[in-house]
């Protein structure tokens, strides 16, 4: 099984590097590294061609924000599954694509556990995360697996379509919703972490931020689940978010 891996970025110079290695760390053969690049300003692209690896392939152009962008790169990739790492994370360790592979073996849809750091060089871990095994109607209340863990068979891309770019951060909560809620697509989880995820991205990027996605998640069960403004969706991430603010 070839596993491709999809990297959108722009203006990622500082970190790119750390995915860049992370990925070509990786113990699993089978693979490639697809770099969605929205005309960077930076040296971003630059440094990802100085890697000179014929397991990266670069494109590089304009798009309509980061679900479009993503959405290149599901036309893009040449693998039998795929799934998104993004220019300031990285694979937790060297067999991170092998679970994934083994696990798709098994079902279409793998996703697993994650590590939040402030940095890949000299941070702290912030929260190790292990979703709880999918139910049905557990995104009723705001249940998401880590989205930078979750890869698919290409059939699932298929079948579930493309993101929806009316979303600015819950692109992909909308479209794993169809996943396991609308398609119901059989899972399996990878119990070890797979991805350390370092906060200050779109999605964790402060208080602006997480009332977006307050908002647009709320929107997503509205649409798919005849949800009211309000549900108790909103409601769990609210609660969940104030109790890790207290943790830390």
């Amino acid at each position: 099984m070839k596993v491709s891996t999809i990297c959108v970025c722009r203006n990622a110079a500082q970190t790119i590097r750390f995915t860049l290695n992370s990925f070509l760390s990786q113990a699993y053969q089978a693979k490639e590294l697809l770099i969605i690049d929205g005309l960077s300003s930076d040296e971003t692209v630059a440094i990802a061609r100085s890697y000179n690896s014929p397991l990266i392939k670069i494109f590089s152009g304009k798009d309509a924000g980061i679900y479009d962008a993503m959405n290149k790169g599901i036309e893009l990739f040449t693998g039998d599954a795929a799934g998104f790492l993004n220019a300031d994370d990285i694979y937790h360790d060297q067999f991170s694509i092998s679970r994934i592979a083994s696990a798709l073996g098994k079902t279409p849809v793998a996703y697993g556990a994650i590590n939040y750091v402030t940095a890949h060089q000299g941070g702290t871990l912030k929260r190790s995360w292990l979703p709880p095994l999918f139910e049905s109607g557990a995104m009723n209340r705001g249940w998401m697996p880590p989205h930078p863990t979750v890869y698919a068979r290409r059939s699932v891309f298929e079948r579930v379509g493309k993101f929806d770019t009316s979303y600015k951060i819950a692109g992909d909560y909308d479209w794993l919703l169809r996943v396991f809620e609308i398609e119901k697509i059989p899972f399996t989880r990878i119990d070890e972490i797979q991805t350390d995820m370092q906060l200050g991205g779109i999605s964790t990027a402060g208080f602006k931020s997480s009332l977006v996605n307050l908002c647009e998640t709320a929107r997503v069960r509205r649409k798919w689940l005849g949800h009211g403004f309000i549900d108790r969706g909103t409601i769990d991430k609210l609660v969940a978010g104030m109790q890790r603010k207290l943790q830390n």
